[in-house]
């Protein structure tokens, strides 16, 4: 049995950000130039961490894993928008958007996950410093990647079966950039009620665990930090979490953003254009964060960039 006939539906369209033929060209710029921006400076991440061995610890270990999801979570949705918007054509097939849909959800959990798993990193390095090496081995920091990966796999296969049994019927139009899990369901005319509980369900538990997990976490370091006698010392010890929390208040900042203009708008536009600000912008932005903020990495990307120019 094909799917179209599971489901009476060959195709989706994405009607993307806007249908306006003059603003097409800018849009494809834009998005091209901040995909590069996202492949390219999560690639420097990855090979400055790599190539330096005073970066091979669990912190740097959780960065490069940020920034590989990074670019896969950019990968699942931007490509094919540009493609769209080059070829003047807004479908996406069905099997393609099911993938979109669940590769999204699966990005955006391995993300809440590294992000909580960095956030306790951070607080063994300052609440626990004698046992640092001892807690965060090699084998638990090992453990954590596949255990955030196991479960965000889980997540988005069980979305997409859930999907499966869903019948869909002549409006085929998706109001957004890329197949959003929830606009999808929204198209099915069959029975979406265990779909919607279903995402509600898996979205408040395993994004707000690891909220949670970091919120707790940043309470126990704000609490030794302010046990430290010298202002000197509180410094040094918070500002190892400075960029960790940038990209953590980018994150969920952004995702807070969609769901709130989802919740008081009814038109898709605003929220395919909110949607942007968080499966877009935070890729872009995590590179210069981390790099900015860290003189660690800012001293191995010039090492790197020197070899890599020095040689060529």
């Amino acid at each position: 049995v094909t799917s179209e006939n599971q489901t009476g539906v060959a195709a989706f369209f994405l009607l993307g950000l806007s249908e306006d033929s003059e603003l097409q060209p800018f849009l494809f710029g834009l998005f091209l130039t901040m995909y590069l921006v996202t492949v390219l400076g999560n690639l420097l991440i990855i090979l400055a961490i790599s190539s330096d061995s005073h970066l091979h610890t669990p912190m740097y270990f959780f960065l490069s894993n940020l920034s590989f999801t990074d670019i896969c979570f950019s990968t699942t949705t931007v490509p094919k928008m540009l493609v769209n918007i080059q070829t003047q054509n807004k479908s996406i097939s069905y099997t393609g958007c099911l993938t979109q849909a669940c590769s999204v959800m699966m990005f955006a959990g391995m993300e809440n996950f590294l992000l909580a798993a960095m956030a306790y990193d951070r607080y063994v390095a300052i609440c626990q410093p004698l046992r640092y090496t001892v807690i965060m081995n090699s084998h638990l920091c090992g453990l954590l990647i596949l255990l955030s990966l196991f479960i965000s796999l889980v997540d988005a296969l069980l979305h997409r079966l859930m999907i499966l049994r869903l019948f869909f019927c002549t409006n085929m139009k998706i109001p957004h950039f890329f197949c959003d899990l929830a606009q999808v369901i929204k198209l099915a005319c069959s029975n979406t009620l265990v779909n919607s509980i279903l995402i509600y369900l898996l979205t408040s538990i395993l994004g707000g665990v690891p909220l949670l997990a970091i919120i707790c976490s940043y309470i126990k370091i704000i609490s030794s930090i302010l046990r430290i006698p010298s202002a000197g010392g509180m410094y040094k010890a918070f500002s190892t979490c400075g960029s960790h929390l940038s990209v953590v208040f980018l994150f969920y900042g952004t995702a807070f953003g969609v769901y709130i203009s989802s919740a008081v708008t009814h038109f898709s536009k605003k929220t395919a254009v909110a949607s942007v600000m968080y499966t877009v912008v935070p890729p872009v932005m995590n590179p210069f964060i981390c790099s900015l903020r860290n003189r660690d990495m800012k001293g191995a990307l010039k090492k790197l960039l020197w070899r890599t120019f020095s040689f060529s």
